[in-house]
């Protein structure tokens, strides 16, 4: 595809990932990801017990809390305990991210404990909501690891290997992971959720500038079908897989 973006990627290409697990010795699961210039922390919490609304069922939950750091940005935030309340924008994104790896796990063979996974945006340039989904998976899978070899279950619950990716339109054109320019300049602006089977978690899509036919949305979502690939290609080689779980994420694909 032609280059017509500032950093000099094609429209179909990824910015650079590097991504990394195991990287806070007290949580069950860590994945630290740097996505371009964005920079998210990821943890995965195991406590034994679920919301009132699931008690007694025998199932459990995922959660996830999002906050980005005073500095993430150019100039600096409140903290959200400063303000006295919660914002919008991390709440809304927090809910897509627990809605999103719920997707991930069979919650009948969970038990009825939560995982909760906490996201903070130590830098951000566009796609911090896609960053924690994919790197909130990693330190999710990981979780799920010590709960079996804490014996708190027989096995891994997955359902679904799943990674998100942006999308947009930029002067006309279609561009796969927008980093902050062109997200706070395109057209139409997409986050898009995926299983390893192709399957759409989510998909929230805005024509901020213009709208768009659904022959555009066709081409953003091939976009994104080929970027979530790559991610989850990634995440598979980071959590160097045993043959048994190579065999399971075999199974969600």
């Amino acid at each position: 595809m032609e280059t017509l973006r500032t950093d000099g990627r094609a429209c179909d290409m990824l910015r650079p990932i590097i991504l990394e697990r195991a990287v806070n010795r007290y949580a069950e699961g860590s994945a630290l990801i740097r996505w371009g210039n964005t920079h998210v922390l990821c943890t995965a919490s195991v406590d034994d017990k679920v919301p009132p609304f699931l008690r007694g069922s025998g199932n459990g939950w995922i959660t996830a809390e999002y906050a980005m750091l005073p500095r993430s940005t150019q100039s600096r935030m409140q903290r959200e305990i400063s303000r006295g309340k919660r914002d919008a924008r991390g709440s809304e994104i927090q809910r897509l991210i627990g809605r999103s790896l719920r997707a991930a796990v069979d919650m009948t063979r969970l038990g009825e404990r939560t995982i909760t996974i906490d996201c903070d945006v130590l830098q951000a340039d566009g796609g911090t909501r896609t960053a924690s989904i994919s790197a909130g998976f990693v330190a999710l899978f990981d979780a799920l690891r010590r709960m079996c070899a804490d014996g708190k279950i027989s096995e891994i619950p997955l359902k679904n290997q799943i990674a998100a990716v942006s999308v947009g339109k930029c002067r006309g054109v279609p561009l796969l992971d927008l980093c902050y320019e062109e997200d706070s300049t395109a057209e139409v602006d997409a986050n898009v959720v995926m299983t390893g089977r192709g399957e759409l978690v989510e998909l929230q899509g805005t024509g901020e500038g213009a709208t768009f036919s659904r022959a555009e949305l066709a081409q953003m979502l091939d976009l994104a079908e080929l970027g979530i690939a790559e991610i989850r290609r990634r995440q598979t080689e980071i959590l160097e897989l045993t043959e048994d779980e190579r065999r399971l994420f075999e199974t969600c694909a």
